[in-house]
Order: structure tokens, then C-alpha cells, then sequence
């Protein structure tokens, strides 16, 4: 997982090196950051018109946060999710809901927030069509640049698109100039902020988040729910 990064005010307290210091600090980040994985806490999200693969009826919901500059996430697309689909996804057993959390951008202090931008960009064809969404995913994914430098430009974007099948560039270029899809965004980074998501990609079956984003783990949580 990409994790988020930050300077904790109470790190000074280090320095004095007892035990019981440490313990303090230690539940002060608990406080802040939340339970860690594996906790069991159940979150409940808002899923109304979010991107969504899968049959709708599907009696387990898979919840991926992600960061279209993330490199996990990437992995997670390339080598994890397709294994997951065949099992859960195509056989009506999951559908999986994808949502937004773009953050690295800020995290390394880049000029412009082309994670945000990529998450626009997202939507933007989701706007189009849910399968528009999936494929834009896929090119974007593809076609993705380091994480410490702005390459999900509006131009950059745009260019992307084109590699999409069915997708109406200029509707999509309209919706990504105006930032038509901004508040999207940001409801779904807020909705993060608020469960204390650490990091992405970040996996939640039926509401509880998975302790890796490994086929293995994705699979165990996946059919402890459909046990229940």
C-alpha cells in the first residue's frame, strides 16, 4: 500500500526515550489515524452513483480506494484484480465499487494535483458510461507516470482518452476543462478522510478493510463474507 505521509506534532516527545512515552504517542496515533487493518471496525460508505463492476444484486461489496498516480494501485489493476474477477466479480458472487482518494500528488508538494486531475478525468467517463469508466481506468493505468512528478496533465489526459473505444473525446474534454467532475472527487475524498483510510489502494469487503491488497488476503476477506 502507498501510504500518507505527514509529521506527527508529538514526535518531539521522543526524545525522552521511556517507555511510557512511547505508549502515549503510540495511542495518540491510534486516536488519530484510526484502528489498523484487520481491526474488524465496519465502515459505512455512501455508494450512490459510484463507478461499479460487477452485477448490482451481488451479495458482497469489494470498496478499492485509489490514487491514479499510485504504483500499488497499478499492481493491484494488473496482476490482482483480474484473478478476483474471474472468481467473485463475473460469477455474480462481488461487485466491486471504485472510489477516489488522490493524495500523492499533495503528499510530494507537486505544483499541480494531477492526481486529483487523473480522478476528474475518471469520472469524466464515467459520466459517459460505467463501461467508459473501466476502460479509462485501464489506459490510464497503463499509460502511468512516476509518482514524484506531474504527468496527469489535462493535455496528457486528453491524449489518453483517445485510446479509449467509444468515448466521446470532445465531451470528455469539456468535462475536464470546467472541472465538471471536481465535487465528485472530492465527496469520495472525503468519505476517506472520514473512515482514516492510511493509504491505496485500500480494499474494504462488506464495509471492513482488508489487511493487503494480495489476491490471498482480497480472497479470504471475500469469502469469510459470503459465509455470512
Amino acid at each position: 500500500m502507498t501510504r500518507l505521509q505527514g509529521t506527527n506534532p508529538n514526535r518531539t516527545i521522543l526524545v525522552i526515550g521511556t517507555l511510557l512515552a512511547a505508549v502515549l504517542i503510540a495511542v495518540a496515533l491510534f486516536a488519530v489515524r484510526g484502528k489498523p487493518s484487520g481491526s474488524g471496525q465496519t465502515v459505512n460508505f455512501n455508494l450512490s452513483g459510484q463507478p461499479v463492476l460487477g452485477q448490482e444484486a451481488a451479495p458482497v461489496t469489494m470498496v478499492v480506494f485509489e490514487d491514479f498516480k499510485c504504483p500499488n494501485c497499478k499492481r493491484f489493476e494488473d496482476e490482482f484484480l483480474p484473478e478476483l474477477k474471474t472468481k467473485y466479480i463475473d460469477t455474480g458472487k462481488v461487485k466491486m465499487v471504485s472510489m477516489n482518494f488522490p493524495f500523492l500528488a499533495q503528499n510530494a508538494r507537486l505544483p499541480t494535483d494531477d492526481s486529483k486531475l487523473a480522478a476528474q478525468a475518471v469520472e469524466c467517463a464515467f459520466l459517459q458510461s460505467n463501461d467508459l469508466n473501466n476502460s479509462f481506468k485501464t489506459v490510464l493505468f497503463r499509460g502511468q507516470g512516476s509518482e514524484s512528478v506531474v504527468w496527469a496533465t489535462k493535455s496528457r489526459l486528453k491524449e489518453l482518452a483517445g485510446n479509449v473505444e467509444g468515448l466521446d473525446t470532445a465531451k470528455f474534454a469539456t468535462c475536464l476543462d470546467s472541472d465538471q467532475t471536481a465535487a465528485a472527487v472530492d465527496a469520495d475524498e472525503k468519505q476517506a478522510v472520514d473512515a482514516k483510510v492510511a493509504g491505496t489502494p485500500a480494499i474494504y469487503v462488506n464495509g471492513k478493510l482488508v489487511d493487503s491488497y494480495a489476491t490471498a488476503s482480497v480472497s479470504a476477506a471475500i469469502d469469510a463474507a459470503l459465509k455470512n
